[in-house]
């Protein structure tokens, strides 16, 4: 890979990795705050403060700076978002913050498969292999914590992760029509809209607390968006995804400073191979 090449896909991964660790801090968040209020409605909420997180901008500009080009896109991605984001909010609180990371590192292996089967990209034997790698990772973090107490709840984990990855793939393809912030933005208008319907029957009063941590969600959730699509708008997605397996370092981070839980010998090893096979990927695209 040429260096005129280069610079812009380890731009790209360090964008997927900043935004990954803002993700993960806001998830650790949203893990406490749907053990205290009905998911829909925090999750609801959450968008509702990312959208007011972006309305400076949106008056500074003007509406029209924010006009998107490919509208049904949008709405196509918001649909497929807030179905992912309803399962995975239902499941948060039941199971430990690493497992959620773990189940949901399905979706690189998801996104890579509809980047060379959607998008047309060519998936490297190297990206592949860096997925694979990943993914043994994710194995030997959830192997000592498949429960039967949890197992139901792993599943509806799991059933989020195909729409997840539908929706980075969406979002992939509108960075050829539109800016990053403009997805952003259009993220957060069209979840905002399809939840309230369902965060309705569940509506709450959050105390003062509760209400600082929904805010520090929307403005989390909608800083990791912006420096994911930065990344999508650099590089091809599938290059991109084995990143994403840097999640589960976060998430045992949060989950230890929040909530006191230490991964245990399996989850470190599980780590150590997922790190590895992010710096291998990383080290091979610079290289080609």
């Amino acid at each position: 890979m040429s260096d005129k090449l280069a610079k812009p896909v380890i731009r790209a991964m360090m964008w997927m990795a900043l935004g990954g660790f803002t993700l993960s801090a806001m998830n650790a968040l949203m893990r406490q705050l749907t053990g205290e209020l009905p998911p829909t409605f925090a999750q609801c909420m959450r968008y509702v403060f990312g959208l007011a997180v972006m309305l400076p901008l949106l008056l500074k500009h003007g509406v029209h700076h924010y006009k998107p080009n490919h509208l049904k896109g949008h709405l196509l991605r918001g649909f497929f978002h807030a179905a992912a984001l309803t399962l995975f909010f239902l499941a948060l609180p039941k199971i430990p913050l690493t497992d959620t990371t773990a189940i949901m590192f399905t979706q690189p292996v998801f996104v890579m498969i509809g980047a060379a089967l959607i998008l047309r990209e060519v998936v490297s034997r190297d990206r592949w292999l860096a997925a694979l790698l990943g993914f043994a990772g994710v194995g030997l973090v959830l192997l000592p914590h498949m429960q039967a107490s949890t197992g139901n709840w792993s599943l509806v984990m799991l059933a989020a992760s195909p729409l997840f990855a539908a929706s980075f793939l969406i979002n992939k393809a509108l960075t050829r029509h539109d800016r990053p912030e403009v997805i952003v933005l259009w993220q957060n208008i069209t979840v905002t809209a399809y939840m309230i319907p369902l965060a309705m029957p569940y509506w709450a009063s959050p105390d003062t607390r509760q209400w600082f941590m929904l805010a520090s969600c929307g403005v989390l959730g909608t800083l990791a968006h912006i420096f994911m699509t930065r990344g999508f708008a650099l590089a091809d997605i599938s290059v991109l995804q084995p990143l994403r397996f840097l999640d589960l370092l976060w998430a045992s981070l949060f989950g230890f400073l929040m909530f006191g839980a230490l991964p245990g010998d399996t989850a470190i090893l599980g780590g150590v191979i997922i790190l590895s096979a992010t710096l291998w990927i990383a080290h091979r695209e610079k290289r080609q």
